[in-house]
């Protein structure tokens, strides 16, 4: 899947800044299908003559006789839009779009190093930048909208290779029995809430987040400066878990439900535990190894009662 605008930039005719106007009605005339037609110098492009404009001067009462034998330069595009090669298709649609009413369906002309590679349509950009969203959003958990287990593993593969990193995993303790006493409805409100709590604490700051399925999610730091963070979180889910709870079970901190033996007892509210894995005296040779030790720490969190996080098993 196209990614990068280069990817589906196509050959397009290119004339010199000396050409006069009768060179282009000449391309024009020859195909039909081409609608733009790019001026270069030295292989960099400079402007774009489009069809509808070039036909559309030489349709004035005197513009045969005023341009058909003169430079091309005068009935040219001055600002076409020009991006790289390796710009992103959903950042080249924004731009295009962005350009003013009379240029928005007009070419757009590709470089690589700054040479001229081709041209793409707005068709085609927006074809393409369809195809793009839809295998963009199949990687998405559909509840979160937050990138899936396919993009966590590339995440974590990469981050191995890493001088610093930590591994930050989100688990909420007694899910189900929130589940089994408010509904399936409200568990994923819960969810959503969480994930949206996620997003704006650590999205802003660079860091990947994803959600690995049900109530877990990970975050992917490239350092060692989570505490603050940690904290913060868990402080703010406390905060807001208040209102999903009727107040009998806020007062009570807990509610009654089956355990996972289909025991009915008193379960405590839903609470975050955040396990920490770091590299920071250890190492991991794979994500597996990684996410066996992740284990470790998470099944450490949940013998506490209450929000809480543990680095690399230690409580902080």
């Amino acid at each position: 899947m196209a990614a990068y605008i280069g990817d589906i930039a196509e050959v397009a005719p290119c004339i010199s800044q000396s050409a006069l106007s009768k060179t282009a009605d000449q391309i024009f005339s020859k195909d039909r299908r081409v609608q733009g037609i790019v001026m270069v110098n030295n292989e960099v492009p400079i402007s774009l003559i489009t069809r509808a404009r070039f036909y559309e001067k030489m349709g004035t009462l005197y513009g045969y006789n005023l341009y058909m034998g003169r430079s091309i330069e005068l009935i040219v595009e001055k600002e076409p839009l020009i991006v790289d090669y390796f710009q992103p298709i959903t950042e080249v649609s924004k731009f295009a779009m962005e350009r003013a009413e009379e240029a928005r369906y007009d070419d757009v002309i590709v470089t690589k190093g700054n040479k001229f590679v081709g041209i793409v349509s707005i068709q085609r950009l927006l074809m393409k930048l369809v195809e793009v969203q839809v295998e963009f959003a199949s990687l998405l958990n559909p509840l979160t909208r937050l990138p899936g287990n396919h993009s966590i593993e590339d995440q974590l593969k990469e981050v191995l290779q890493l001088e610093k990193f930590s591994v930050l995993y989100f688990d909420l303790d007694h899910f189900k029995s929130y589940n089994d006493t408010y509904g399936f409805k409200k568990g994923d409100d819960l969810l959503q809430s969480t994930a949206e709590l996620l997003k704006r604490t650590l999205l802003p700051k660079g860091i990947f987040l994803g959600h690995i399925g049900g109530d877990d999610f990970i975050a992917i730091l490239p350092h060692y400066d989570f505490i603050t963070i940690c904290h913060h979180l868990i402080k703010e889910f406390d905060q807001m878990r208040k209102g999903f709870y009727y107040d009998s079970h806020l007062s009570k901190q807990y509610v009654i439900a089956e355990n996972r033996q289909g025991v009915k007892e008193k379960i405590a509210l839903v609470s975050l535990s955040i396990a920490i894995v770091t590299n920071q005296n250890q190492s991991f040779d794979n994500v597996g190894e990684l996410a066996e030790y992740a284990a470790v720490v998470k099944k450490r969190c949940k013998t506490v009662s209450g929000s809480c996080c543990f680095i690399n098993n230690e409580s902080t």
